[in-house]
């Protein structure tokens, strides 16, 4: 038996996010410029709802309701290794393929970060180029901008663009 997915649209300070799970857990986040707000939200988002405004509003730094992305194994592998990153830290993508056991793989692997399938809670805004430049990011280099400011106020002034 399919369980049927909820969708709920919430406002955040950089747009309105798109939250989808089930009962097995959340399996996108995403972020648009415009959108209708829900009015109701579904009993199986509203941790992540509660979670994600929390984390807006500064109380908190990590996420703990269930997450149930699709991706490769090796896109797994590679969100895993991005909610280690700590709230507050960044790292490069060649810090990243060598975590992950092969320098080699730093294209694989952030191809991987591109296609990760929810926004904040698996951070790949923490990862930044090896120059620590702002490097591609599916939101907008604004957006990562933002968040990375948001997590450490003090490297405002370290954030190249």
């Amino acid at each position: 038996m399919s369980e049927e997915k909820s969708t709920v649209y919430i406002k955040t300070p950089l747009g309105i996010a798109k939250i989808i799970g089930d009962e097995n857990g959340i399996s996108v986040i995403s972020i648009a410029d415009e959108g209708s707000i829900s009015e109701n939200i579904p009993e199986v988002l509203r941790q992540a709802v509660s979670q994600l405004n929390d984390y807006f509003e500064g109380k908190r730094t990590d996420f703990n309701f269930k997450l149930n992305p699709s991706g490769t194994d090796f896109q797994q592998k590679v969100w895993k290794a991005l909610i280690e990153i700590p709230f507050g830290k960044t790292t490069s993508y060649l810090d990243l393929s060598k975590k992950l056991g092969d320098v080699k793989a730093i294209r694989a692997v952030a191809s991987a970060n591109g296609k990760n399938p929810l926004w904040i809670v698996v951070p790949c805004h923490r990862v930044i180029g090896s120059d620590g430049s702002l490097t591609g990011y599916a939101g907008g280099l604004w957006r990562k901008k933002w968040l990375l400011e948001h997590e450490n106020p003090a490297r405002r002034q370290e954030l190249l663009f």
